[in-house]
């Protein structure tokens, strides 16, 4: 007899069926880089955001920096009532316009301090002693000053003349 011959219309098995796979062409790589106009638009947008908020917020650091150095001024001082009253001066001069600020004395620098931070602390609190300290000698004050000067320092707000 003759061999058996495998005819076209045989049944074949699954090996069979996987060894006639062919295998995919690999894909082109994906680009990463934006295909639209738009995306670089974005960020140059987000760019310039970013940049503008790095300027104002050193515009806001440089504008505060006399506050830094108030506060650290105040620490040094101590209870010393005349040097508080020094360095409320010269805070309130580098904050507000000469005009404005070099003039008062007694009550109405007391007023004013208030007035610009609102508060009543100096007016009506240990503050007080700010009108007399520069001209005492020796002069100690209450901790609460430092206290209400540091608060001062820390919460007064420039006032815009018209």
């Amino acid at each position: 007899m003759s061999e058996k011959t495998p005819s076209t219309n045989a049944p074949t098995s699954l090996v069979d069926l996987i060894n006639k796979l062919v295998e995919p062409v690999e894909p082109a790589p994906i680009s990463m880089v934006p295909q639209t106009g738009g995306w670089v638009v974005l960020a140059i947008v987000l760019i310039v955001l970013a940049l503008y908020g790095v300027l104002r917020i050193r515009a806001h650091l440089r504008r505060n920096a006399y506050r830094k150095a108030a506060l650290s001024a105040l620490e040094q001082a101590g209870d010393d009532a005349a040097a508080i009253a020094t360095i409320l001066r010269s805070t309130a001069l580098a904050a507000f316009p000469r005009a404005q600020v070099a003039s008062l004395s007694g009550p109405e620098w007391l007023a004013f301090l208030d007035r610009c931070a609102g508060m009543d602390d100096f007016t009506n609190g240990a503050g007080q002693v700010l009108a007399t300290a520069p001209y005492a000698s020796c002069a100690r004050a209450d901790p609460a000053l430092r206290e209400a000067a540091k608060n001062w320092v820390r919460r007064h707000q420039r006032q815009v003349s018209a």
